[in-house]
């Protein structure tokens, strides 16, 4: 493609900042479409950001002619079934994380890929953004020498959202968010780890709902393996007090450590025999804007996208394992 035109299924609040703005702000790059069920909502976006066509109806916007790759960015109870309709438009997709509700959904979709000859990207934009390209090279040079053991906590208060069980948010709904706040925020770090270190060969964990204000999990626990024979261990928790609220990855090597957070982009932090060394690193405006850049850029010839159906499977195939006791 010399421009690339793209269409949003599912224009909500994550495309207002995150990943919406850098489709018309990337060089090459163009938003030329948007669907919502809400007709006045959808139009507003697209009044909001200079989007020429608004749509209520995703088969619509798949069929558009001026869009030539659909962003999927509804709740993950839909992305294997959208995603299978724009691929067999013989368009690219790029879907929203998690990829799909289950790993076989995974493997439906990059089935569907196969067969179109189209690509497939997911949205774990944090494999291009430079606070984790930097704990990358810091890993790959052996500032920490031969990785130990990896260690993952994260633990955050309720929102005062969840505990009314007439509106919960639909990450906390089994049928549409799959296993509650794990199946939104644990990915973003399983897979970064992926990423980081290599694939995730085995996991297994166990789950609880300890808070009583919804029915999903709101504490789980894991081990995992990587392929290279590396050991880590995760646990979060999404109903603890404010004092214990935590955001952190530790690798520990040889030589030292490495710390950083998934969420937080508190400053990297490398523990060595010369003593600690911080890099603050800033986050991007639109925070998907460098893994969106990548899209454009393969899309065109140019480069390579890092994040896609391929390795975000693995991310759920993990996610299973961890859930099923």
């Amino acid at each position: 493609m010399k421009n690339v035109n793209w269409g949003i299924l599912g224009c909500g609040d994550v495309c207002e900042r995150k990943s919406g703005p850098p489709m018309y702000k990337t060089p090459h790059s163009a938003l030329a479409a948007v669907m919502r069920r809400d007709a006045a909502k959808a139009a507003d976006f697209a009044r909001r950001h200079g989007v020429p066509r608004s749509y209520t109806d995703a088969d619509a916007l798949i069929a558009d002619p001026g869009v030539d790759i659909v962003y999927v960015a509804t709740p993950p109870d839909s992305h294997r079934e959208l995603a299978l309709k724009v691929l067999a438009a013989g368009k690219p997709v790029y879907v929203e994380k998690p990829m799909a509700m289950n790993h076989a959904e995974c493997l439906d979709m990059i089935a569907a890929a196969e067969r179109s000859g189209q690509k497939l990207f997911v949205a774990y934009y944090r494999r291009a953004l430079p606070y984790f390209l930097k704990v990358k090279e810091l890993l790959d040079s052996g500032a920490v020498g031969d990785p130990l053991s990896v260690e993952v906590r994260y633990f955050r208060p309720e929102s005062p959202g969840d505990r009314d069980p007439a509106r919960l948010p639909w990450r906390l709904r089994r049928e549409v968010g799959g296993e509650g706040y794990f199946y939104d925020m644990a990915p973003h770090t399983l897979d970064i780890l992926d990423f980081l270190l290599g694939e995730i060969a085995d996991a297994r964990g166990h789950k609880a709902n300890r808070g009583g204000f919804y029915d999903v999990a709101d504490t789980v626990t894991a081990s995992f393996r990587f392929g290279s024979g590396l050991p880590g261990t995760g646990a979060w928790c999404f109903v603890a007090p404010p004092s214990a609220a935590e955001d952190s990855v530790v690798v520990t090597g040889r030589k030292g450590s490495v710390r950083f957070s998934t969420f937080d982009f508190t400053p990297v932090e490398l523990v060595t025999a010369r003593g600690v060394e911080r890099f603050e690193i800033a986050s991007p405006e639109h925070i998907q804007g460098p893994l969106i850049e990548t899209i454009v850029r393969e899309l065109r010839g140019e480069g390579v996208c890092p994040s896609t159906g391929i390795s975000a499977a693995r991310t759920s195939r993990v996610m299973d394992e961890i859930m099923k006791e």
